[in-house]
């Protein structure tokens, strides 16, 4: 048990080293990234490196594989050595053994990443949208409730929002839907009910709608219109609503199961949501693969020249394997893999590759 809580604990001080000198690095080229983007922005240096603090985080998470791998290498390169895992073997501890230490860190780091850091990524992606969009002076227009679909639009005649019970896949045929504007002031000027709107080039069309006029002094009911097609002008695009939607990513999983559902009531297709869910839900099993992997090229004593090439095929494999998962992930959101399949089949694969590695390496 001692030797394990060892294992274990240079292993966590490995990573945590690991980790170290990337988030010194990537802050480094996150706050030149900041001073390209927006060099033309009215935004002082404590602006920028606000910007770089909050978009550190998510660069962070989505390398953590990464991470994990060189943390591994760099420590079972150190036991070698040092001739410590060959003193391990003598004293009769088989090396898938002495792999139980590394592999339960990698584990609760995993779980911890998901639980805990997971949300913090979303908050701080969040953040930083917020700011980055208060420097260029642009916002989002959609969002998704309880109550239903909303968007917003604008320009200098004044601002008009928009809830609609429920939306085709792209947002822009609208069912059950208000319009409410806004006089520059703040003051409401018009209220509008359809069954339908339908965006085009440039307008709103809605059927079957019912005006009220709420700036006159009148009684709004007094002077409501029934129209069967009623035209709105619109600055909004398709690609506008849905940009709206933001990356899954800026969500925290403890958030995403709701989220999903909202997306799913209201008409929007959630694939991209789901398959990004139990992606995060693999992702302990993910770094106990990469675990896998660079033990299985470093764990056994290393001789003269083998030792650079045995840490090449293991970031290659890695790399490799990364990769399939990043693909199987698009296929997943463009519908041609099961979710489960695309999130789960990748850290599966990759573990039973590198325990095939292990078991050939120790049992011949």
């Amino acid at each position: 048990m001692t030797l394990h809580f060892y294992f274990a604990r240079r292993f966590l001080f490995t990573l945590l080293g690991v980790g170290a000198v990337f988030f010194m690095i990537m802050l480094f080229t996150e706050l030149l990234e900041q001073l390209r983007r927006f060099a033309s922005a009215d935004a002082t240096f404590t602006d920028l490196l606000i910007l770089s603090l909050l978009n550190i985080p998510q660069a962070i998470y989505g390398i953590m594989p990464l991470i994990m791998i060189l943390a591994t290498i760099a420590l079972f390169l150190s036991l070698a050595r040092s001739s410590e895992m060959v003193v391990t073997r003598a004293a009769g501890r088989s090396a898938l053994k002495a792999l139980r230490a590394p592999l339960a860190v990698a584990m609760m780091v995993g779980v911890l990443a998901v639980a805990i850091l997971n949300p913090i990524v979303a908050g701080t992606s969040k953040e930083y949208e917020a700011r980055s969009d208060a420097l260029r002076g642009t916002s989002s227009v959609l969002s998704i409730g309880s109550s239903g679909l909303w968007l917003r639009q604008g320009d200098e005649t004044g601002q008009t929002v928009i809830r609609a019970q429920s939306a085709n896949l792209d947002g822009t045929l609208l069912s059950d839907v208000t319009f409410l504007t806004f006089a520059p002031d703040g003051t409401p000027n018009q209220r509008i009910n359809a069954q339908t709107a339908e965006l085009v080039a440039g307008a709103w069309i809605l059927r079957d709608a019912k005006s009220w006029a709420l700036a006159e002094q009148t009684t709004p009911e007094a002077t409501a219109r029934l129209q069967s097609e009623l035209r709105l002008p619109s600055t909004l695009t398709p690609d506008q609503i849905r940009d709206s939607f933001g990356t899954p990513s800026s969500i925290p999983i403890w958030e995403l199961p709701t989220f999903i559902e909202r997306l799913q009531t209201a008409g929007f297709s959630a694939q991209r949501h789901l398959v990004w869910f139990h992606k995060e839900l693999a992702q302990p099993l993910f770094l106990v693969s990469m675990v896998l992997i660079g033990a299985s090229f470093t764990l056994r004593h290393q001789r003269g020249g083998r030792t650079g090439l045995m840490v090449m095929f293991a970031i290659l494999l890695a790399f490799v394997i990364y990769f399939i998962r990043n693909f199987a992930q698009v296929l997943g959101e463009n519908g041609q893999l099961p979710v489960l399949l695309a999130a789960w089949a990748p850290p599966f694969v990759a573990i039973g590759i590198s325990m095939g590695f292990l078991l050939h390496n120790e049992d011949g």
